[in-house]
């Protein structure tokens, strides 16, 4: 039982939660967020104290970056090397830091991402400004703490006589906090902090004139004041940077963009590979090439562009499309008495302030205490000119040193200090020069204590010194603004009609959903006929478009796919194309219905719409719906290059579209519907209301249970006698004039197209369109026989006929489809 005695029984979730607790305690104060005091991690603090006390400062020579890394390993900082010196070499990257805090000789890294050199082959020193970090620190300006095992101290924070959390800003991801401050130009900072020190009351837009915003070491600009005003009110919010960029132009009309600043921490070399991948993919037409002419002198990205294509639009489109242009989000998170919190702009001024005073108060009574202290042996010296054969002959009594020192202290009551400053004085110091010095300093410390004991007693006169030292600062160390701040954010507008070179080409869909675009060239080289298909597959569509236009497929299953012509692959006349499937996500049984054509569709182009775009789709399905939707609201959508749209909400599992037809703006139509059981209906397409897309429109007609709609039509009602001709599932073909339908209202019955038998009794499969002259058709049977014919050969019927068999019927076998055998399109050629 003795051995058990130690041992505690713990719930595990307690345990992990508090060692977990432990553990973020750690890495948020020890490891991942910069002090809102001197905006140091305890990584970066280390190393630089490490540096100090090795005098590794800007004024001596440069030393090997492992010695220092090893310095900070053995004695502060028992982490491993590699992490260390990452920190060092961020610590020494111009583009990162805006006031690098360390100065180093060798291969430290680039833009590109690229690894910085081994330790072994660098040198380093504390740069001037980071010399600035430690001033004052042997003066007692700051708490000392042990370090990690005890055989050392180090400081907790250091003076920072620059306000530098503000001026490099900081990065860093810990356990449920994360910060990114912006990187400022120390001269508006500093001018900031003097307005505070010289004005009791300010608010956020007095500071905002002195710091106009974020200062990147890359330059860049910054565009949006509200967006700075509101990141700085609250400690978080997004600011947007973009690159500095220029248009040059070449011989033979030809231009290219040269970008000479880069937004910050954007990786140079993984931008230039998404502008050349941009160019291969052809994402965007007219990049020629794309290269890297940075050198010493600055950053400099060129993407050279094809003769006469305008540069501005392609620039808009790199803005949007790569990193050329970033959104920025602040996150002002720092440890701020001892706690991680969201700090705002005022509020790191005014830590910052408060350190200062307490460095510069700790700084004075360190040095009052040591003036008084000497002065107090100059007051002895100056006593002892006055007395020196006595003095002299005291000593010469004495037996040793302590005797000596004993003696002063009683016959001419010096203090234990002075006599010991007596004793150790060498004779010709007793000259009259010398004694005029001591004279002069004495002078001099009486005039410092007099001045120290006024800056501790007046808190104005500490201000005072505090804003003078912030002026010499900024007289040695300040450097011009290097990012540019605009107040409005320009608004990108890309016109893809300037992107893509307009070109007239032949668009092609089949019904079985095979799809191409063909160069004119192509086209005219092949038999107009000759189209690449399957068996059985027939066009669907075929038309003459440009690449600035768009088609729109209509599916069985309501929905449409808008897809513009320049994102068609390019494929010859006589070959098939791509299947619908390969890039949409088709569901069970999705089959193409129709095709439209939608004119200056496919882009944007800023114009006000087609004639065209003010036509509707008229939509009918098979469980008796209808609904018309104007073709505007067919447009482009976030996922349209590998989803469907709603075109027509669906309501009944078996329902389908069986016809998306196209009506013309301001022409009168009437439509047509026939049941499998032939039940026919006429009415106007006026009784057919105009609604937007995921409708499920109205009835179109009153069915019975066990009956559908087959076939739906619409007709002008300025052409002169309209026809339509049927197929019915027996093999027979019959043609009437639709007047022989009677016109009632939507939502009827209607009337029997064909008679009725008892026995096998006639259905209706599909029904197309005749509107005027004899036209050649095509009907197919599941045997893969064809038989064509023109309709002028199909007898005209009354409205009970059954109409006549095909001649053909046993080599067809089932009747499957029937549809015209040329399109319109193809005819014409």
């Amino acid at each position: 039982m003795n051995d058990l005695q130690g041992i505690q029984e713990l719930e595990f979730a307690d345990v992990i939660g508090d060692r977990f607790g432990r553990y973020s305690k750690y890495i948020i104060q020890d490891r991942a967020l910069p002090d809102i005091r001197d905006g140091l991690k305890p990584v970066q603090r280390r190393i630089l104290f490490a540096m100090y006390k090795e005098r590794n400062t800007a004024d001596n020579p440069y030393r090997k970056s492992a010695k220092t890394v090893g310095n900070v390993i053995g004695n502060y900082h028992p982490h491993g090397d590699t992490s260390v010196y990452d920190a060092m070499v961020r610590m020494s990257q111009d583009w990162k830091l805006r006031e690098p805090l360390i100065d180093m000789h060798g291969n430290n890294g680039s833009m590109d991402g690229d690894m910085a050199a081994a330790m072994r082959y660098t040198e380093a020193r504390m740069s001037k400004y980071a010399n600035e970090l430690l001033r004052d620190i042997d003066n007692e300006t700051v708490d000392y703490a042990l370090n990690f095992d005890d055989t050392l101290e180090e400081p907790i924070v250091l003076p920072s006589r620059v306000p530098n959390l503000l001026i490099n800003g900081s990065t860093g991801i810990s356990a449920g906090y994360a910060t990114e401050i912006p990187p400022h130009n120390l001269g508006e900072v500093i001018d900031a902090i003097i307005y505070m020190l010289s004005h009791k009351k300010y608010t956020i837009d007095n500071l905002l004139k002195f710091i106009q915003g974020p200062d990147f070491p890359t330059g860049g600009i910054i565009q949006g004041f509200d967006g700075i005003r509101k990141a700085y009110s609250k400690g978080q919010g997004k600011i947007l940077v973009r690159s500095k960029t220029h248009i040059e132009q070449l011989k033979g009309g030809k231009s290219q963009i040269v970008a000479t600043e880069l937004p910050y921490e954007v990786n140079k070399a993984k931008l230039i590979q998404r502008i050349d991948d941009i160019r291969i993919l052809k994402k965007v037409e007219g990049i020629d090439d794309v290269r890297d002419e940075s050198d010493r002198t600055g950053v400099r990205v060129v993407v050279e562009l094809k003769r006469d294509v305008n540069p501005d639009s392609i620039l808009n489109y790199l803005l949007v499309n790569t990193d050329l242009q970033v959104n920025y989000h602040l996150n002002m998170v720092a440890i701020d008495d001892h706690h991680p919190k969201v700090v705002t702009l005022p509020r790191i001024l005014e830590a910052y302030i408060q350190h200062q005073q307490e460095v510069i108060t700790r700084r004075t009574k360190f040095n009052l205490a040591a003036d008084q202290k000497r002065l107090h042996i100059v007051d002895g010296l100056i006593r002892v000119v006055s007395i020196l054969d006595e003095v002299i002959a005291t000593i010469r009594a004495s037996e040793n040193k302590a005797d000596a020192k004993k003696n002063l202290i009683a016959e001419y009551d010096f203090s234990d200090a002075q006599a010991e400053s007596i004793v150790n004085l060498q004779l010709y110091r007793l000259t009259n020069t010398d004694v005029v010095a001591l004279q002069n300093e004495r002078l001099e410390l009486n005039e410092r204590i007099l001045m120290y004991k006024n800056i501790l007693g007046n808190s104005e006169t500490l201000n005072k010194v505090l804003i003078n030292e912030l002026k010499d600062v900024k007289k040695r160390l300040q450097t011009p603004r290097k990012t540019l701040v605009e107040a409005e954010i320009q608004e990108i507008s890309i016109e893809t009609t300037l992107l893509i070179p307009e070109e007239k080409v032949y668009v092609s869909v089949t019904k079985e959903g095979y799809m191409k675009r063909t160069s004119i060239r192509s086209f005219s080289a092949s038999d107009a006929l000759d189209l690449g298909s399957r068996e059985m597959d027939y066009p669907l569509f075929v038309q003459e478009l440009s690449t600035h236009d768009a088609i729109i497929i209509v599916t069985n299953k309501g929905n449409y796919i808008h897809l513009p012509v320049h994102e068609m692959p390019d494929i010859r006349w006589k070959e098939m194309g791509i299947h619908l499937s390969q890039n949409y996500q088709l569901v069970n049984g999705e089959q193409i219905i129709s095709v439209f054509a939608s004119v200056n569709g496919g882009i944007e182009t800023g114009e006000t719409k087609t004639d065209d775009e003010e036509d509707n789709i008229v939509l009918i399905t098979r469980n008796g719906r209808i609904k018309q939707s104007s073709l505007a609201l067919f447009t482009t959508y976030r996922s349209y290059k590998s989803r469907t749209a709603v075109a027509m909400t669906l309501k009944e599992e078996n329902d389908e579209l069986i016809a998306a037809i196209r009506a013309k703006q301001g022409v009168r139509y009437q439509v047509l519907l026939m049941t499998a059981k032939s039940y026919s209906l006429r009415y106007d397409l006026e009784e057919v209301s105009q609604t937007g897309l995921k409708t499920q429109g109205v009835i179109s007609i009153n069915l019975k249970d066990d009956d559908y709609v087959a076939a739906g039509l619409i007709f002008e009602h300025s052409i002169t006698r309209p026809q339509a001709l049927v197929l019915t599932q027996r093999g027979n073909l019959k043609r009437f004039d639709i007047e022989i339908i009677n016109q009632a209202a939507r939502a009827s019955r209607g009337i029997y197209l064909l008679k009725e038998l008892k026995n096998l009794p006639h259905r209706i499969l599909t029904a197309i369109p005749l509107t005027g002259g004899s036209i050649p058709v095509v009907v197919h049977g599941d045997t893969g026989y064809i038989y064509d014919f023109n309709t002028k050969d199909i007898p005209l019927t009354e409205r009970l006929a059954n109409g006549s068999a095909i001649t053909e019927l046993d080599q067809l076998g089932k009747v499957l489809s029937m549809h015209p055998a040329r399109l319109k399109m193809l005819d014409d050629n």
